[in-house]
């Protein structure tokens, strides 16, 4: 079908398809669209310049300018362009290599402030995440394009990051509420060096700059009691709040069961699930970039508890390279996988030992590779069986910080980089996945982990709702009738809900769960054009 346009309106008639996909009780719609008309727009050119506000898939980009000089000194050297512009315009050379654009139109660049009089220039780059890996970088180059101006005299840089924050939506628990990203660490097997890599990534973040805390979920057998040697070794509980005060140890916060003054518990599954819940949620965790989840070997209820309580950001793989180990792993990375929850890496343990100037590979080789193919995860990580990781486990103190440059630190760093860089990527894609379009009145998908993108129409998406007010759970009945959803609905608001699906607030007050798999489904607009301004 094609895109209907009549020649001396503005109207346009987007007519909707039907994907392949088995669609039972969907509707189908036709929508008229008005576009908008755009007018060019610039820099105002007065001496005095208000406040500018640019938005971008990131962030908010506030640029703040100061009061023009009177004499035209230090004038911009492109006729027509204000100072501001000429120094975004140069900021915008320095390319995101995690996102793929420009650090301007990620929003990085805050508080720009151009003093014309004295040629100076002061603005702060706002990361991500206080442990980018290229943040360094990022300062001298910006440091470098402005100071090239041929009217600036003197940059001032300064870096931030972003406030911690979930960019995922609904009633989260008070301790996680400002917790960024929640990583867990998964085996779905015991004894391959879960804990290990665990702690040791987490003590590795935490000298990236990152602020982070551990949580210990296995209550059978914790093992980070152990690993690491805090000098409050007991749990506190906040009386007034009833919340739990983590440990630390070398800035890092920790809560086990193990510092619970239980020891390892003797209990059924529903209690343990409990006990976890609790842990997790009821804890003052604070303000952290990253949480990392030593999650319990096995698929059984604790981990889908865990999983479905948490809002976890992506999940790192540890397997062994016997081919026991990969049966486990791989029901591990299903389960993850139907949770829609990334699995960005594969660290596989006691791969080999050097001796008499060979490599030696005691347990086979192939395990982690064939996780990696298998399942399409991007990144593999080999660890060797040493006896200084070993004995770190048993120390109390992790090995990246007993031996900060050995060799397993260098992978651990490495590993460190990758989940910084994955986890930026899954909260750039998830927060830009399904946005509303003013302009077109359309709904536009691109659904994570895919380059397919597409328009639905809003009517259309409340129509399809599946939950228990518009369909009876019972019978089936379709309770939502067609003429009760206005053509022109528009959604108040879309908000990312975990890594599978969008909560949309209608103005009538419904809160519409939309997984992206439904979102597939549903009848698309054949064509959107593109605005061009007038």
């Amino acid at each position: 079908m094609t895109l209907l346009q009549a020649p001396s309106s503005p109207t346009l008639t987007f007519h909707q398809y039907s994907t392949s996909q088995p669609k039972a009780g969907l509707y189908v719609a036709e929508k008229s669209f008005l576009q908008s008309t755009f007018s060019g727009s610039c820099f105002s050119s007065q001496r005095h310049v208000k406040a500018l506000n640019f938005s971008s898939s990131c962030s908010s980009l506030s640029l703040f300018t100061a009061k023009a000089s009177s004499n035209g000194a230090c004038a911009p050297s492109v006729p027509g362009q204000t100072a501001e512009s000429e120094v975004l315009k140069a900021l915008s050379q320095i390319i995101d290599p995690d996102f793929g654009t420009d650090i301007v139109s990620c929003g990085f660049v805050k508080d720009l402030l151009v003093d014309d009089n004295l040629g100076e220039v002061s603005f702060r780059l706002e990361l991500t995440t206080p442990a980018c890996p290229i943040k360094d970088m990022f300062e001298q180059r910006a440091n470098e394009v402005v100071a090239e101006l041929p009217w600036v005299k003197k940059v001032n840089v300064t870096m931030s990051a972003q406030p911690a924050k979930p960019i995922f939506a609904g009633q989260l628990p008070a301790g996680l509420q400002t917790i960024s990203n929640i990583i867990a660490v998964s085996s779905c097997k015991g004894g391959v060096g879960k804990s290990t890599v665990a702690v040791n990534l987490a003590y590795t973040l935490a000298d990236m700059g990152a602020r982070v805390g551990i949580f210990d979920a296995d209550v059978y057998g914790p093992s980070l009691p152990t690993m690491v040697s805090p000098e409050n070794r007991i749990l506190e509980m906040n009386a007034e709040k009833r919340t739990i005060i983590p440990t630390e140890y070398m800035g890092v916060k920790l809560v086990s069961f193990g510092f619970a003054g239980q020891g390892r518990a003797i209990m059924r599954g529903p209690m343990v699930s409990g006990v976890i819940n609790q842990l997790l949620t009821t804890t003052e965790w604070g303000e952290l970039d990253y949480l990392v989840i030593d999650m319990p070997p096995g698929t059984g209820d604790i981990q889908l508890t865990l999983c479905q309580v948490v809002p976890l950001t992506a999940a790192v793989i540890v397997t062994t390279p016997q081919k026991l180990a990969f049966i486990d792993v791989a029901k591990g990375v299903r389960m993850f996988s139907k949770l829609k929850v990334p699995c960005v890496a594969v660290v596989e343990n006691m791969c080999h030992f050097d001796a008499d100037g060979k490599r030696y590979y005691p347990f086979g080789r192939g395990s982690g590779s064939q996780v990696v193919q298998q399942f399409g995860i991007p990144h593999l990580f080999d660890l060797p069986i040493q006896p200084a990781l070993s004995a770190s486990g048993d120390s109390g103190m992790p090995e990246v910080v007993a031996d900060p440059q050995g060799e397993v630190s260098r992978t651990f760093q490495e590993l460190g980089v990758c989940v910084v860089q994955q986890c930026a990527k899954i909260r750039q894609q998830v927060s830009t996945a399904v946005s509303y379009d003013r302009s077109f009145k359309a709904i536009k998908v691109k659904v994570p982990d895919s380059d397919e993108e597409f328009y639905l129409h809003p009517a259309t998406v409340r129509r399809n709702d599946r939950s228990a007010q518009s369909v009876d759970e019972w019978t089936g009945e379709q309770k939502l009738q067609y003429s009760d959803i206005p053509d022109d609905i528009e959604p108040e608001e879309i908000r990312p809900l975990g890594n599978y699906a969008v909560e949309i607030t209608w103005p009538d007050g419904f809160n519409q769960i939309a997984p992206y798999d439904q979102l597939q489904m549903m009848e698309r607009l054949v064509e959107v054009p593109q605005l061009t301004p007038a």
